[in-house]
C-alpha cells in the first residue's frame, strides 16, 4: 500500500522537480540574454557617440591622437587582461610565431582604420563615417562571398545592388567617390576577415596587437611629433586627461562587445550594429551641423532600404534555421 502510493507521489514530486529545473534554466537563459542585450547596447552606443569625444580633440592632429589612443589603450588592456586572470592567453599567444605575425597585420588595418576615423570626425566628415559603418555589413557579405566561396541568396544579392546603387548615385551626382566611408568599410570588414582566422579572444588579441603598434608610436611620438601638444609636461592637465582617456574610449565599448557576443547569438548580435552609425549619423546633424545633400540623401536612402532588405533575410533565414 505505501508503494503504490509513494510511486505516484514520487512520480509527481520528480515531473515537479524536472519543471521546476526547466524553468529556472529558462530564467537564467533570460537573464543571459537579457545582460547581452545591455551589453550590446552600451557598446555600440558608445562607438556611436565617440565622435563627440574626438572632437573635444580638434586642435590635435589625428596622427598624434592616434598615438596616444595606441599607447593608452595599451596600457588599460595591460590591466584588464591582469585583473582578468587572461595572461596565460596572452603568453600562449606569444608563443606561436604564426598567431603573432597574423596579430601583426591585423594591428596594421586596425591602426588605418583608427587613423581614418579620427581624421573624419576631426575635418567634418562624420556623415561620411556613419555611411562606412552602416555598408560594413553588406562589406561583409561581399567578403564572405569572396573568401568563404559563401553564395549569395537572391535578397543579399538585391541588398548589395541597392548598395552599389547609392554608391554610384554619389559617384555620378556629386563627381566624388565616397571614400572615407569605402575605406573604413573596407579596413573594418578586412579587419573582421583576419581575425576570424586567428583563434585568439577579442581582448588578448588586441593586447597584443597594441602592443605590435606601441614601439612604432613611440618611436613616432619622440622623434618625429612636433607639435604645441607633443609634450604633455607643458599641456594644461584637461588636455592630458582627454587625450589619456582615448584608452577608454578604446577599451570599454569593447569589453562591453565581448560580454555581448559570449551572450548572444552572432545573427541577434548583428541587429544591434545599426544603433553605432545612426548615432553618428544624429550627432553629425544635429550637434556639428553637417550639411546633408539632396544627392547623398539619396544614397544613405539606398544604404538603409539594402539593410532592411538585408536585416529581414537574415531574421527569416533565423527562424527557418531555428524552426528545423
Amino acid at each position: 500500500m505505501f508503494y503504490e502510493i509513494s510511486t505516484p507521489c514520487a512520480t509527481l514530486l520528480a515531473l515537479n522537480l524536472g519543471r521546476n529545473i526547466n524553468f529556472q534554466d529558462n530564467m537564467n537563459s533570460q537573464s543571459e540574454t537579457k545582460k547581452g542585450a545591455i551589453n550590446a547596447v552600451c557598446a555600440y552606443f558608445l562607438w556611436g557617440i565617440a565622435p563627440i569625444y574626438f572632437k573635444l580633440l580638434a586642435d590635435v592632429s589625428a596622427p598624434e591622437i592616434l598615438i596616444h589612443r595606441i599607447v593608452w589603450s595599451f596600457a588599460l588592456l595591460f590591466v584588464v587582461v591582469i585583473a582578468m586572470g587572461n595572461w596565460r592567453k596572452v603568453q600562449q599567444i606569444i608563443n606561436h610565431p604564426k598567431t603573432l605575425l597574423w596579430l601583426l597585420a591585423t594591428s596594421i588595418i586596425l591602426a588605418a582604420n583608427w587613423l581614418i576615423f579620427i581624421w573624419a570626425v576631426n575635418n567634418n566628415h562624420i556623415l561620411e563615417a556613419s555611411l562606412g559603418y552602416f555598408i560594413n555589413p553588406l562589406f561583409n557579405v561581399v567578403l564572405g562571398m569572396i573568401f568563404f566561396a559563401e553564395r549569395l541568396r537572391k535578397w543579399q544579392v538585391i541588398a548589395v545592388l541597392l548598395a552599389l546603387v547609392g554608391v554610384l548615385i554619389q559617384v555620378i551626382s556629386l563627381g566624388t567617390i565616397p571614400y572615407i566611408g569605402l575605406s573604413l568599410a573596407a579596413t573594418f570588414g578586412i579587419y573582421g576577415l583576419m581575425r576570424k582566422k586567428v583563434p585568439v579572444e577579442s581582448v588578448p588579441g588586441l593586447l597584443i596587437e597594441s602592443a605590435w603598434m606601441l614601439p612604432i608610436g613611440l618611436a613616432y611620438w619622440y622623434f618625429f611629433l612636433d607639435s604645441t601638444t607633443s609634450n604633455m609636461l607643458s599641456n594644461q592637465t584637461s588636455l592630458n586627461l582627454t587625450l589619456i582617456a582615448a584608452g577608454l574610449v578604446t577599451t570599454a565599448p569593447l569589453l562591453f562587445f565581448t560580454g555581448a557576443a559570449k551572450r548572444l547569438a552572432l545573427s541577434t548580435l548583428g541587429f544591434f550594429q545599426y544603433i553605432g552609425p545612426s548615432i553618428m549619423f544624429i550627432v553629425a546633424i544635429l550637434l556639428y551641423g553637417e550639411t546633408l545633400a539632396f544627392e547623398k540623401m539619396l544614397t544613405f536612402a539606398c544604404i538603409w532600404t539594402a539593410l532592411i532588405v538585408f536585416s529581414l533575410d537574415s531574421f527569416r533565414q533565423f527562424k527557418n534555421k531555428k524552426g528545423s
